[in-house]
């Protein structure tokens, strides 16, 4: 039910972060250690030279019990510290009664310990106690006043945990600056940017990047005005301030900027949109200010910032938060420092961006991205150079032809083929093979395009005969109408998320007109006119297709200027700075004349399908019960049945070639689910 569609995964992005050093663990390693070390040795310290006998004291009383024991004549001996904390020593006669029966034979030394008022109290106290006992002709208490001598416990007690707060903010500091972070919470302002120069080992080279050949020539020249600034100055020229790499997904635009870094011989600073975007106020700013204070002293040298559009994004299109948020001010700064007031003499700033439409226009403007180069989607020839690149590290067995791989991926970028290859390989090594054959990538093609084979999900008979039905449907009327793109096979093995798949060839062309966009929406809905004519109900299967079919009817009469009632008129905004964003480019009256005209064609398109599907309703119940029962069908078993195409393509011819390559070889057509 899902039609060929174009993979655009992104090339993994390498964060410019700095890298940790290698002996970063080992430092803080040692530092914990050490912290650890010291802990031990306080409490060694304080275990060896505190207060042993205020340690095994055996009772804490309160100063009233305390006074009592001293007035009973229990007390031998009194000892007061400054800290109004006092210890007593208990006549052994008395141990039983202060002690009690289990712990008297345990008493240390019979000492008890109490808090005091103060040690004045005390001293009246005493002299009282004393007299008294002398009057009775008693001996009196002897008591001494000394300084506390639990210095250690004292320090471990008020110190440690401030060692311990100072360990933990050191630890902040260093994490708050992200992964890497240069100079802790000092540095937060600075650019971690990720620098190459000539004496640093890179792998990859101009060499390494295959098709895009303007593309290259741009990047090339670039790196030849900083290398001989006098051949292009001599005339009176100057040198670009900046370039600006624009693209889909995939297309090669950081593999540029890398091939760059290992041809200069100038210092490359690297860094990513998204590492000047920060939490803190200011910070992206800071951060804009520092990489071009770098750029400056390392000056010619190249700054590439990847995904530029993090902070290049267009001024003032967020009416509810204002102008001066954070990222604002990062763009402000980072266009003050392409072309502000000061000079950058010797910098050229590279970037690259998918999303070119969102960039502020002050970005975008001669003098700080004086070109623009479009990295586009690869070419039949410029697919075979980057097959050739990708393939250079893998075993290949003798029937891969690299021509006919490239035919097989119109619309994939650098990073879909450099997946089909990948995938080939492991496909490959899952068989056990010693060698990868040309099965294998077109298995690993199956698998990108379609997703992944679901061979344990289960269907009913009813529902495997209704998918049947509707690719069917597909098949018939992408074969019998003129611009309709070639059938390459058909299944109903569940893939991804679809219960079914159809593949075709599109043809390569620059230009589309009206007549192939109404034959596609033709081709699209006839899973749906299937269902409708031969099964009498309709299902969810169909959801990809009308989503597509609607978008594409919509573009016809909104954009392309297709429709009858609104013929040559466009509301597309191409550079996507509509400054309105709270209505439309048109009036309510227009908007339900292109709702009126898209059903048109739509329901159009629907007969018309309808009427191929009667007319050839023999012919597509065989290839729905060939389907039910082999689950994929390929294009010679639809010219079998169909007869040949009555329009001939360079999609029809190039699956034409194949088929008899493959006659030649011996092989049988590949009608079996693999």
């Amino acid at each position: 039910m899902a039609e060929r569609r174009k993979q655009k995964a992104p090339q993994p992005q390498n964060k410019p972060n700095t890298p940790n050093k290698p002996n970063e663990p080992g430092k803080w390693g040692r530092l914990l250690t050490t912290l650890f070390y010291v802990v031990a040795v306080f409490l060694i310290a304080a275990w060896m030279f505190g207060d042993k006998e205020n340690s095994r004291a055996k009772k804490e009383l309160s100063y009233t019990k305390f006074t009592a024991y001293v007035e009973s004549n229990m007390v031998e001996k009194l000892v007061v510290y400054d800290d109004n904390s006092a210890k007593a020593t208990i006549r052994p006669m008395h141990y039983a009664i202060v002690f009690g029966e289990q712990e008297a034979g345990e008493a240390a030394k019979g000492i008890i310990r109490t808090q005091v008022p103060s040690n004045e109290e005390v001293a009246k106290y005493m002299e009282s106690v004393n007299a008294a006992r002398k009057d009775k002709g008693l001996a009196a208490v002897d008591v001494s006043y000394e300084k506390s001598r639990d210095y250690w416990y004292l320090i471990l007690v008020n110190i440690l945990p401030f060692l311990f707060i100072i360990l933990f903010f050191v630890w902040m500091s260093r994490g708050v600056s992200g992964a890497g972070g240069i100079g802790g919470i000092f540095g937060v302002g600075k650019a971690q940017a990720q620098v190459f120069d000539k004496d640093k080992q890179q792998k990859v080279t101009f060499k390494d990047v295959a098709g895009l050949e303007g593309a290259k020539q741009e990047v090339e020249e670039i790196v030849s005005f900083l290398k001989n600034p006098d051949k292009y100055t001599a005339l009176g020229g100057k040198i670009p301030k900046g370039a600006l790499l624009v693209g889909p997904p995939g297309t090669g635009k950081t593999l540029l900027a890398k091939a760059v870094a290992g041809e200069a011989d100038v210092p490359f600073l690297s860094m990513s949109g998204s590492d000047f975007v920060e939490m803190f106020v200011g910070v992206g700013a800071s951060r804009v200010r520092d990489l071009f204070r770098q750029a400056k002293e390392k000056a010619p040298c190249i700054i590439f910032i990847d995904e530029i559009d993090a902070v290049g994004r267009a001024r003032g299109k967020n009416v509810m938060t204002g102008g001066n948020d954070e990222r604002e001010s990062t763009l402000n700064q980072l266009l003050t420092e392409m072309d502000g007031f000061g000079t950058n003499s010797g910098v050229i700033i590279l970037a690259a961006t998918n999303r070119a439409d969102v960039l502020d226009s002050a970005l975008l403007r001669a003098g700080r991205f004086d070109r623009q180069i479009h990295v586009e989607l690869p070419d039949l020839q410029e697919r075979k150079e980057i097959f050739g690149v990708h393939l250079r590290n893998i075993k290949l067995s003798k029937d891969v032809d690299v021509d006919f791989l490239a035919k097989q991926t119109p619309g994939f970028s650098g990073a879909d083929i450099a997946n089909v290859c990948n995938e080939a390989a492991l496909i490959a090594a899952r068989h056990d093979k010693k060698q990868v054959d040309k099965q294998d990538f077109m298995d690993a093609v199956d698998r990108i395009i379609g997703g992944l084979e679901r061979k344990t999900k289960i269907m009913t008979q009813e529902e495997k005969r209704s998918v049947a039905f509707h690719e069917a449907g597909h098949a018939t009327i992408s074969w019998l109408l003129q611009y309709a793109n070639p059938l390459v096979k058909v299944t109903i093995v569940p893939r991804g998320v679809a219960l079914g798949a159809a593949w075709y060839l599109p043809e390569e062309r620059q230009l589309t007109t009206k007549e192939h966009i109404l034959d596609e929406l033709c081709s699209l809905l006839g899973g749906r006119a299937a269902e409708q004519l031969f099964l009498d109900h309709t299902s969810t299967g169909a959801l990809n297709d009308l989503e597509r079919a609607t978008k594409q009817a919509y573009a016809m009469v909104a954009y392309y200027g297709m429709s009858d009632k609104l013929k040559d008129v466009s509301f597309y905004d191409s550079t996507g700075r509509y400054e309105y964003g709270f209505t439309k480019p048109y009036s309510e009256a227009t908007a339900k004349t292109i709702d009126q005209e898209t059903e048109a064609i739509i329901a159009e398109q629907m007969k018309r399908a309808k009427q191929i599907l009667t007319e050839h309703a023999e012919q597509h119940h065989q290839l729905a019960e060939m389907l039910v029962e082999r689950e994929v069908i390929t294009h010679e078993d639809v010219e079998r049945i169909l007869g040949p195409r009555p329009w001939k393509s360079r999609g029809d011819e190039i699956i034409t070639a194949n088929a008899e390559a493959k006659q030649q070889d011996g092989e049988q057509p590949e009608t079996q689910n693999s």
